[in-house]
C-alpha cells in the first residue's frame, strides 16, 4: 500500500503546568523532530485568548522555527485573515519566504479563532468576514507578479508566490479553493461532519490555475501513536479528559476524573468524542492501517496529524512513531 505524504498541524500546546514559554520551545523540537523524521510541513494555526495554545502571532512563531530548522516547510494553518489587511499578511509571509526561500506556506481561514468578545476586540467590523474572497484575490496579487491595487505593493512580497491554501470546516471552503484553483484543507481533526461532501464538492468545482494544475486536498486527522496500545489508550483518556475540561466547564471548575469520565460517557460528553471521532490511536503498525483507511475515507492527497499526547515527549515519540509507520 503506498505511503501518504504527512504534515503536521502544531497546537503549540501550553500543559496544565506550564508556561507560554514551554509551549512555544515545544513547537521548535516538534518541528526539528518532524524534520528529521521525513515530514512534509509544519503549520500552525491562529488562535486567540485561549490560555492552552501559544500560536496566537503564526507569523512570528513560523519565523522563530524557521530559523531553528533547516529544510521542512513551516506555514500557517491557517491565519484567519478576516483579522487583519490582506496587505499586512502579505507583508509578513513575503518577510518569511524572503528570509527562508522555498519554506513558506499561507494558509487561510475565514473564522475568528475565538470567541465572540475577542473577535470584536480583533476585528472591530463583525462583518468582515463577508469579504474573505475579495481579500483573498487581493492578498494572491500582493504576493504575485502584480498587485490588484493600483500603486499598492508589498515590499517583502511582492513576486514571492508564496503559495496559498485554503482551510476551512464548511461547503463554503471547499468551493472557493475550488474555483480559485487552490489547495483545499478541511479540518476533520476537530469538525468532522462535512468531509467528504466538502472534498466531493471541491474536486468537482476545481479549476486549474497559475498556482495548481491538480485539485490536492490536505485532510486533518487527530493522533496518538506509542509503542503499546494500552499505553496510546491511556493517553487518549487523558487527552479526552482535558478536552472536556477546556471546552465544556467553566475555567477555574474542579472536577475529579471520575466526574469527568461519567460526564464523557453521557449524551454531552459525545460531542467531545465526536470532536475526535477522526483520531488513530495505538501502537504504530494500527496507526498505520487506521491512516491509511482514514486517507480513503477522506479522499486525501496529504494528511495533516496533529499529534494528541498530553505531554511533549509523548508527542515527539508519537511523531516518530507515526512516521516509521507510514
Amino acid at each position: 500500500m503506498p505511503t501518504i505524504p504527512l504534515s503536521i498541524l502544531d497546537l503549540a500546546i501550553v500543559g496544565a503546568d506550564e508556561t507560554p514559554a514551554d509551549g512555544l520551545n515545544a513547537c521548535v523540537l516538534t518541528a526539528q523532530h518532524a524534520e528529521k523524521c521525513g515530514y512534509n510541513r509544519v503549520w500552525y494555526a491562529e488562535h486567540h485568548n485561549m490560555s492552552a495554545i501559544a500560536s496566537s502571532a503564526p507569523a512570528v512563531l513560523i519565523a522563530h522555527v524557521a530559523a531553528n530548522t533547516s529544510r521542512i516547510r513551516l506555514g500557517s494553518g491557517g491565519i484567519m485573515l478576516p483579522n487583519h489587511s490582506p496587505l499586512t499578511i502579505a507583508e509578513q509571509f513575503g518577510t518569511l519566504a524572503t528570509l527562508h526561500p522555498g519554506r513558506i506556506d499561507l494558509g487561510l481561514g475565514r473564522a475568528p479563532g475565538t470567541d465572540q468578545r475577542t473577535m470584536q476586540a480583533l476585528r472591530r467590523d463583525p462583518r468582515s468576514a463577508e469579504s474573505f474572497p475579495q481579500d483573498v484575490l487581493e492578498l494572491q496579487g500582493y504576493l504575485s507578479d502584480e498587485t490588484r491595487i493600483p500603486g499598492v505593493n508589498a515590499n517583502p512580497g511582492s513576486g514571492t508566490h508564496v503559495p496559498i491554501y485554503i482551510l476551512g470546516s464548511s461547503l463554503f471552503g471547499a468551493e472557493l479553493a475550488g474555483i480559485f484553483g487552490l489547495p483545499f484543507g478541511f479540518a476533520s481533526h476537530f469538525a468532522p461532519q462535512q468531509l467528504q461532501e466538502a472534498v466531493r464538492l471541491y474536486r468537482e468545482k476545481f479549476r486549474p490555475s497559475e498556482q495548481l494544475a491538480q485539485p490536492w486536498v490536505l485532510a486533518g486527522v487527530n493522533v496518538i501513536a506509542a509503542d503499546t496500545e494500552n499505553d496510546a489508550q491511556e493517553q487518549f483518556l487523558v487527552t479526552r479528559r482535558a478536552r472536556l475540561r477546556r471546552f465544556m466547564l467553566q475555567p477555574g471548575t474542579v472536577v475529579s476524573d471520575a466526574e469527568v469520565d461519567r460526564i464523557l460517557a453521557s449524551p454531552q460528553g459525545a460531542q467531545i468524542d465526536n470532536m475526535m471521532k477522526h483520531t488513530a490511536v495505538g501502537a504504530p503498525d494500527e496507526v498505520g492501517r487506521q491512516l491509511q483507511e482514514f486517507a480513503t475515507f477522506a479522499d486525501a492527497d496529504e494528511l495533516m496529524v496533529c499529534h494528541q499526547s498530553p505531554t511533549i515527549a509523548g508527542r515527539l515519540r508519537s511523531l516518530e512513531l507515526t512516521a516509521e509507520a507510514n
